[in-house]
């Protein structure tokens, strides 16, 4: 089951040579939408539960106008709080698609001629698999830097997915992602 709580809000975006069209102004054609360049754009913003790369999300930003490409991989770690941690298992409420999909709505807005792709995984998750890859593309790096930032800590703030940590000493911990 691939992407099966947001499979309708996915858009392929891409790059000219990985199977996006460029126009005569520069703009990627990602799926049918066209970068306004003047316009925040969410390429996608997805739940999964397949593993993720922050290449795709790069891939999916980049634009002939982008002077700043700003990516980030939030990837499991072998420890929280001075305990060993063994895994990850992410659950996602059925609503949180439609929640991520809004949350990057919303930075798209705060953040005008910025392009956004975000993705969040679900399920069971080993050290240093990617849980959380999203990027940012603007014509200057502090808006993306800026952008990518606030997308992540607003992911983090209000989408409802939930960790249970297992950790080196047989014990389990639920995590909540919200706040």
């Amino acid at each position: 089951m691939t992407d099966s709580l947001d499979a309708g809000r996915v858009a392929s975006a891409g790059r000219a040579d990985s199977g996006g069209r460029v126009d005569s102004a520069g703009r990627v054609d990602a799926g049918g939408r066209v970068d306004s360049g003047g316009v925040g754009r969410v390429a996608f913003a997805r739940i999964s539960d397949e593993p993720i790369t922050v290449e795709e999300c790069d891939l999916a930003v980049a634009t002939a106008t982008a002077g700043g490409v700003v990516a980030f991989a939030g990837v499991v770690r072998n420890h929280d709080e001075g305990r060993g941690v063994l895994t990850l298992d992410y659950t996602a409420h059925p609503s949180a698609g439609d929640v991520i999909a809004s949350v990057a709505d919303a930075v798209a807005a705060e953040f005008p001629g910025v392009n956004l792709a975000v993705v969040h995984r679900i399920g069971a998750l080993q050290i240093g698999d990617i849980a959380i890859a999203c990027a940012a593309a603007s014509a200057h790096r502090a808006e993306a830097f800026a952008a990518c930032a606030r997308l992540v800590d607003a992911v983090k703030e209000s989408v409802p997915i939930w960790k249970e940590q297992a950790f080196t000493d047989g014990t389990t911990e639920w995590v909540a992602s919200l706040g």
